[in-house]
């Protein structure tokens, strides 16, 4: 199996970076563009900039989290901003606060698969641990893991399996295409490894931040490592800088990497 390739930056990153991103990774032949859901900035209108400029690109959020933003609103949201609910995927996760995160998913899935305007849509659940990875081969149409190792991947994609045959699963690896986003990589790692959630998976699972990203001096291998181990790895743009073009060279790697297989 090779899985699918895209590309994911955050929402900070605006519309324009979104746009231009889009356009050359369809250009490229990617799959996906995903955007994470940062505060202050909202994922779906970047990827409503995407939309304009793309005719098969998919559009994906990584993810909506839903403490913050209510079923109810992003289906709202997606009509206002005429996302084509055909090319949408909608990521969600918990948010904040392990309290309650369970039924806030479970409702959260079960309202946006029951609207009839995303009828034509998938949802996905972000998931780190075992409970929240099963709700969502249940109740969705498919997983969003992060920051795992090639073989943790696959076998977590193999349980998902056994629970819903039908399951995708996707995977955000953090890359760096450059030298110089190497420091950058570097602090995005330490950074999850400093929040409880992550680090308590980290140690559940006996690996390191640093053990899953992806660095330019073997960037296409350990692309193809990832790809032989989930349904679509969506390589999470870490680049030097935050203009457009830092971006385009990103996805123009990525693009090589894709070809290479």
């Amino acid at each position: 199996m090779t899985g699918l390739l895209s590309v994911g930056i955050a929402a900070a990153a605006g519309t324009d970076v979104a746009a231009r991103v889009a356009s050359e990774a369809e250009a490229a032949g990617l799959h996906a563009l995903w955007v994470n859901d940062t505060p202050g900035h909202d994922a779906l209108e970047s990827l409503a900039a995407a939309a304009r400029v793309t005719d098969r690109l998919v559009l994906a959020t990584g993810v909506l989290p839903v403490d913050r933003r209510r079923a109810d609103e992003v289906i709202a949201r997606v009509s206002e901003l005429g996302l084509p609910p055909a090319r949408l995927v909608l990521g969600v996760g918990s948010g904040a606060g392990a309290v309650g995160a369970l039924a806030r998913v479970w409702d959260a899935v079960g309202e946006l698969r029951g609207a009839e305007t995303l009828r034509d849509a998938r949802v996905v659940v972000g998931a780190l641990g075992p409970r929240m990875r099963r709700l969502g081969a249940e109740a969705s149409h498919g997983l969003l893991l992060s920051w795992l190792t090639p073989e943790i991947a696959a076998a977590q994609r193999r349980r998902a399996r056994a629970i819903a045959p039908a399951a995708s699963v996707a995977l955000y690896v953090r890359a760096a295409a450059e030298p110089e986003a190497l420091s950058r990589l570097e602090e995005e790692a330490s950074r999850y490894a400093g929040y409880p959630a992550y680090a308590a998976n980290f140690a559940r699972l006996g690996i390191d931040a640093r053990d899953t990203v992806v660095r330019p001096n073997a960037f296409a291998s350990t692309v193809a490592a990832y790809r032989t181990a989930v349904d679509e790895v969506v390589l999470r743009a870490v680049t030097a800088g935050e203009a457009a073009d830092d971006y385009v060279r990103f996805v123009r790697v990525a693009a090589a990497a894709a070809a290479s297989v």
